[in-house]
């Protein structure tokens, strides 16, 4: 008895140093605040007026403050097109019938400013003749379309409010796998609903046949259809992410989903309000990801990087000093493992900016800053192609003097075959150095003629098609 006395008495002051020992660190825990400049509120509201403030990292199972900042910074986006339902054979003769209004699809969107900026996946309002965007209190709006980026899939709208919850962007780099996220969406025009879960991968790469590379966070917090262009945040209510895919043989999620990194997604958005359209930057290099058969091929330790191929002459990667055979580590601090990475990274910068290269070159660890350059890329909708311009170096192997590179094949495009790769050296009979000489043939072409193409292939064969 006496025995159990004394461990129930130690037991009681371990207690009571625990929690002592609690207090006292809870006291001298400090609050960080971190300024975020919000380029399309200058003119309205004042920036540093809106900071993110928090202190220790929530606990990570308590997600309720996080959801408190978020739900009513979701709402639910419409796709409603307008049609005429005809009351007698004779109405669609006349132009006449009553105009009536259906919902093509509904997804979700994020807030980004009081005045009523939203960010949404391009997908969800794709084909629409009016978007209507319903807030977490049940008010309708109809929203403007300030901008879409179909390669990025997402859209900026704009609604007539003021005073609106709004979420802030967090830094995309910093998230860490295995952290915890949720997913909020408003997917049946209810209020928002909200899913928990953990990052799961970053940097993913699904593999879509538009070549248009992208650097998806992967998590298995649950996004169902309806949920497309709602938040991924962070447990400080950070907007890290915009859920955009799901991977699914039913159509439903099944553990995995994806989403845009903030980071590229801020950058887009600013694009689009400053330009009207994205603006790439690219480092002027080609090349594949580095593994284990390569490393061993170049007798080297590594199998993770972006291993150079090819330099394009006046880029300023060539400036820099890159060569055929570097491989890529670091791009700043953002370790590069593979191509996505580096595209990811790249991908939230402007072109003009400078970045530091860390790479290998016989096994050296050596650096060089790199000044980013434009990726000048032109849609010749006729075709249904987006061209490029091409180095001399390249233009070698085509045995060519000039031409522009069909770098992608759109969906709209005139054929059904990938034919990416090829070079258009001549339309309407007139020779193409660049993008310019495309506009201003095109520009000056009546839009009754037929427009006369010419097509190289890799090995030689030309053939000219004339489309009308």
């Amino acid at each position: 008895m006496k025995k159990n006395v004394q461990l129930i008495s130690i037991a009681l002051f371990a207690s009571v140093l625990s929690i002592g020992g609690y207090k006292f660190f809870e006291e001298e825990s400090k609050t960080v605040s971190q300024d975020y400049e919000i380029p399309w509120q200058k003119e309205n509201v004042n920036a540093t007026s809106h900071l993110a403030s928090y202190s220790e990292e929530p606990s990570e199972l308590n997600f309720t403050e996080a959801a408190k900042k978020t739900v009513n910074a979701v709402v639910h986006v419409k796709n409603v097109t307008t049609y005429r339902q005809s009351r007698s054979p004779f109405d669609y003769s006349y132009g006449s019938g009553e105009t009536r209004k259906a919902i093509r699809g509904a997804g979700s969107g994020v807030i980004l400013s009081p005045d009523g900026l939203i960010v949404t996946n391009n997908h969800v309002i794709d084909g629409a003749s009016e978007v209507q965007v319903t807030l977490n209190d049940n008010k309708t709006y109809v929203a403007e379309v300030l901008g879409t980026s179909p390669d990025n899939d997402i859209a900026l709208l704009k609604i007539d409010a003021t005073e609106l919850d709004f979420l802030i962007f967090g830094d995309s780099n910093e998230v860490q796998v295995g952290e915890w996220v949720l997913a909020v969406g408003n997917p049946f025009n209810l209020t928002s609903t909200v899913t928990a879960g953990i990052i799961s991968a970053k940097a993913r790469d699904l593999g879509r046949s538009d070549k248009n590379f992208q650097s998806f966070i992967q998590t298995d917090a649950a996004v169902n259809p309806g949920n497309s262009g709602g938040a991924l945040v962070n447990t400080r209510g950070e907007l890290i992410g915009i859920n955009t895919a799901i991977t699914s043989q039913t159509g439903s999620f099944i553990g995995y989903s994806f989403a845009i990194p903030s980071n590229n997604a801020k950058k887009i958005v600013e694009d689009l309000i400053e330009f009207g359209n994205v603006r790439r930057a690219i480092l002027g290099v080609r090349g594949s990801d580095l593994n284990s058969m390569i490393a061993k091929e170049l007798d080297i330790e590594n199998s993770q990087g972006f291993y150079i191929t090819n330099v394009d002459p006046e880029s300023g990667a060539k400036e820099a000093g890159l060569e055929k055979g570097d491989i890529i580590k670091f791009i700043d601090d953002i370790k590069i493992r593979k191509f996505a990475d580096m595209t990811g990274y790249l991908n939230s910068k402007n072109p003009g900016e400078t970045v530091e290269i860390t790479y290998l070159r016989d096994n050296v660890e050596r650096k060089t800053d790199v000044t980013l350059d434009i990726f000048k890329v032109y849609r010749i909708e006729d075709l249904g192609v987006e061209v490029t311009e091409i180095s001399e170096e390249d233009l070698k192997k085509y045995g060519a003097e000039s031409g522009v590179l069909i770098h992608r094949v759109l969906s709209d495009s005139f054929t059904k075959s990938d034919i990416s790769g090829l070079l258009i050296t001549k339309i309407n009979e007139k020779e193409v150095n660049s993008i310019d000489d495309v506009k201003t043939i095109i520009n000056n072409k009546d839009s009754k003629d037929p427009m006369l193409v010419t097509f190289l292939s890799p090995n030689g064969q030309e053939k000219t098609y004339v489309f009308r």
